[in-house]
């Protein structure tokens, strides 16, 4: 499944809008958190407190985000429907006019496309505000969000970002755990991933200044596609540039790297709510608790109950949820 999101640069300016990347299926991740179409809301369900719009993007994670967005909040007596559309430039001005009051967002990458927005399509290159610093990350988000309307609820442990696999058997032939034991092991590396990743400071030309890797070239492959993923499994490439929710991973025999030297930003997954109409405690209380339980493995078994197994995101978010303790109900 397709998703617009940020992977490729939320560092990088006017990318921050049209980037593409793949996680959820091995297709883009960045294509489903920017880009796409709108689906009209599901049906609403009753609550006492009102009636709250939660966004999905239309990628498998935002889906599934989305769905345990609404679910909570139904719990804690609102009523709930999903919107989804799938291009950032649409969604966020929703948020800001009220027509969409919840979005689960990626901290680096809307504070970079709001960086873009008030400062110029320049500025996430020229004077960037995402780093790997979550905390600094997330406060210029709610920095840059709040004139605008939006507030920023607090991020969890739970990561979307680019990240770098190689097959097992590389790893274990060569004691790989991590890119700085790859930079360590003086091996060349050919990368499978878009051709950007040449000039990319989160890819190629931050390998080898961060970690000392030597990259031998770019295999165009797209980022994260199955593409990609099948030509480092198959030894044409040993490098290539997914996410850290990939859910295929395991099918293709491939083991993430770790980014022990933050190389990348911080994709922290939050809550981005209309602070007008949905900025009450009572509702931050109830996303909160949620965004200090969830983590990236749990968002890489969800993405792969909807991808692999076809479960719908609606029981897969009520599955989870029962079974952290996180409904009343």
């Amino acid at each position: 499944m397709t998703k617009t999101t940020r992977v490729l640069g939320a560092s990088l300016g006017s990318l921050a809008l049209t980037v593409s990347l793949a996680a959820c299926g091995g297709d883009s991740l960045e294509k489903s958190k920017d880009g796409g179409s709108s689906s009209a809301a599901a049906p609403a369900s009753g609550g006492a407190k009102g009636s709250l719009v939660i966004g999905a993007a239309g990628f498998t994670e935002s889906n599934v985000l989305a769905e345990l967005y609404a679910q909570l909040l139904k719990d804690a007596g609102y009523s709930t429907s999903i919107k989804t559309v799938n291009n950032r430039e649409l969604y966020e001005p929703s948020l800001e006019k009220g027509e969409i009051d919840v979005v689960p967002e990626y901290a680096a990458t809307l504070a970079e496309f709001l960086n873009a927005k008030v400062n110029g399509p320049k500025a996430p290159e020229d004077k960037p505000v995402a780093s790997s610093d979550v905390a600094a990350t997330v406060a210029a988000l709610e920095k840059l969000g709040a004139p605008l309307g939006l507030k920023a609820l607090p991020a969890g442990a739970a990561v979307d970002q680019n990240a770098f696999a190689v097959t097992n058997e590389f790893a274990e032939k060569n004691n790989l755990k991590s890119l700085s034991d790859l930079g360590k092991s003086g091996l060349k590396v050919k990368i499978a991933a878009g051709d950007e990743c040449a000039v990319r400071p989160f890819c190629a030309p931050g390998l080898t200044k961060t970690y000392g890797i030597q990259v031998s070239g770019i295999d165009p492959k797209g980022v994260g596609t199955p593409q990609a993923k099948q030509a480092v499994k198959d030894g044409a490439d040993q490098l290539v540039l997914t996410t850290t929710t990939d859910a295929t991973l395991d099918s293709f025999g491939l083991v993430l790297l770790e980014d022990d030297k933050k190389l990348q930003n911080a994709d922290n997954v939050l809550p981005v709510v209309n602070a007008k109409d949905a900025g009450a405690p009572e509702v931050a209380a109830a996303l909160d608790r949620l965004t200090k339980t969830l983590t990236t493995a749990d968002l890489v078994d969800l993405n792969r109950k909807v991808d692999a197994e076809r479960a719908k995101p609606a029981d897969v978010a009520k599955a989870y949820l029962e079974s952290k303790g996180l409904l009343k109900k």
